[in-house]
C-alpha cells in the first residue's frame, strides 16, 4: 500500500516506476523511461522508449489507461515529427511534446502517468477526459498559436482554454489545478507570457487576496522556432472548492505576487480517498524573494530540497509520497554533481534531469513533483 517504487531493466532502456495502491478501484502509475545508450541513433532510442512502454504496458503497467505523457526531446526540429506519426500516440491521451534535453547525454526521456479503472476519451472541446466517479479530469498537452509574441501568443492560449473549459462546464479559477508554460528564449520571452498571465487572471477573478494556480514556467521550445510559449494543463470538473487547498511555505518562500507574477507555490486536492499534491517549480530562494546560494549549484539544490520539503510538509506529506519529479538546470556544466546528488538522496524514483532554463538567471536548479497520499475524509472518492 502507499507509493512503492521500482527499476525495471528493459531492452536499450530502462524505466522508474512508482504506483499509488490504496486498496481502492483507482490505482496511479507515474513512469520515467530513459534510453540506455546514448550511442544510438535518435530512431533507435525512440523505438527503445516506445517498446519499452509497451513492454510494461503488457507486465507491470497492465489494466491501466494512459492519462497524460510528455517527452523530451534533445532537438525538437529534427525528432518532433517522429513522435506525432507513431500511430495513435496523439489520441490515446494527452501529449505534451518539448525540447528539454535529458542530461543523461540522450536524446529523449518520456514522464508517463497512468491509472487503472477509468475511462478516458477526447472531448469535443480538444481537451482529454479521465473519469471515474463524479470526477472528470482535464488534461490537455501542447497548446500553442503563432502570435506575433509572446504576451500575444500566451494571451491567445489562455482565451482558447477559458473557451474549453467553458465547454466543459468550468471556470479557470475554480477547476484549473496546474499549467506548464514552455517558453523558448525564456530570458527574452518570459516577460510576455507574465503579463499576458497576470491580465488573464486579474480579468478571471485570480488575485493575491484570492488565489493563483500552480504552475512551472521553464525554457522549453517546440520544433517551430515561432512558438514562443506553449501551455499544459490539467483542470478537475466536479471538484468543490473545499477539497482544493494552496501552499505557501511562509518560513522558506515568498509570495510569487511579490515579484510581480502570479502563480501557487503548490497546491494541494483531497478527495475522499486520497491527495494529490501539485509542487510548481521551485527554486534556490528565500521568503523574502532572494537567490539563496549565487552561483553555488550544490548548495542551491540542498535549499531546493528544503524548500520543496516545507511545502510537502504544509501538506502534511514528505518525499516518500512523491511520484515524479523533474529537474530543470540553466548550465548543463551542473549535471554531473546534481545527477550524483539525486542518485544518491532518490534513487529508484521517478525523476528526469533536463537543460530548460529557469525563468530567473541566477537560479541554476529548479524542480516541481506530484506527490499522492492516502487519506480519509467525507468527500466522494477519487
Amino acid at each position: 500500500m502507499g507509493n512503492i517504487k521500482q527499476r525495471i531493466i528493459l531492452n536499450k532502456a530502462y524505466a522508474d516506476i512508482s504506483l499509488f495502491n490504496n486498496g481502492n478501484e483507482v490505482k496511479e502509475f507515474h513512469i520515467m523511461i530513459h534510453v540506455s545508450d546514448p550511442t544510438l541513433p535518435y530512431a533507435e532510442q525512440l523505438e527503445a522508449i516506445l517498446s519499452a512502454y509497451n513492454q510494461l504496458r503488457s507486465k507491470e503497467l497492465k489494466g491501466a489507461t494512459a492519462i497524460f505523457k510528455r517527452y523530451f526531446l534533445s532537438d525538437a526540429a529534427n525528432q518532433a515529427d517522429a513522435i506525432y506519426a507513431t500511430s495513435t500516440e496523439g489520441a490515446e491521451c494527452a501529449l505534451s511534446v518539448i525540447q528539454q534535453a535529458p542530461l543523461n547525454g540522450t536524446k529523449i526521456a518520456m514522464w508517463a502517468y497512468l491509472q487503472t479503472n477509468v475511462i478516458t476519451q477526447l472531448k469535443a472541446s480538444g481537451l482529454y477526459e479521465s473519469r471515474h466517479g463524479k470526477y472528470r479530469h482535464l488534461w490537455n498537452g501542447s497548446a500553442h498559436n503563432l502570435a506575433a509574441n509572446s504576451e500575444y501568443q500566451t494571451r491567445l492560449l489562455f482565451n482558447e482554454y477559458i473557451m474549453q473549459l467553458t465547454e466543459e462546464e468550468c471556470k479557470l479559477s475554480e477547476n484549473c489545478i496546474r499549467t506548464w508554460f514552455f517558453v523558448n528564449d525564456v530570458d527574452l520571452n518570459y516577460g510576455g507570457v507574465v503579463r499576458a498571465r497576470n491580465q488573464t487572471f486579474f480579468t478571471q477573478g485570480l488575485t493575491q487576496h484570492t488565489h493563483f494556480i500552480a504552475s512551472t514556467g521553464i525554457g522549453g521550445r517546440q520544433a517551430d522556432p515561432n512558438v514562443l510559449s506553449q501551455m499544459d494543463n490539467y483542470a478537475i470538473a466536479g471538484i468543490q472548492q473545499e477539497q482544493i487547498h494552496f501552499l505557501y511555505a511562509s518560513s522558506h518562500l515568498n509570495r510569487t505576487s511579490d515579484y510581480g507574477v502570479s502563480f501557487e507555490r503548490g497546491t494541494y486536492v483531497d478527495y475522499g480517498d486520497r491527495r494529490h499534491v501539485f509542487i510548481s517549480g521551485t527554486a534556490s530562494i528565500n521568503n523574502k524573494g532572494e537567490i539563496v546560494h549565487p552561483g553555488n549549484i550544490v548548495n542551491q539544490t540542498h535549499r531546493m530540497w528544503e524548500n520543496v520539503e516545507t511545502l510537502l510538509k504544509e501538506a502534511e506529506c514528505s518525499y516518500d509520497d512523491v511520484g515524479m519529479m523533474i529537474v530543470y538546470l540553466r548550465d548543463t556544466a551542473d549535471y554531473h554533481v546534481v545527477s550524483k546528488m539525486y542518485e544518491e538522496r532518490f534513487n529508484g524514483f521517478p525523476y528526469v534531469i533536463v537543460h530548460a532554463p529557469v525563468c530567473r538567471p541566477g537560479w541554476l536548479i529548479e524542480m516541481e513533483c506530484i506527490a499522492l497520499k492516502a487519506i480519509n475524509t467525507s468527500f466522494a472518492p477519487y
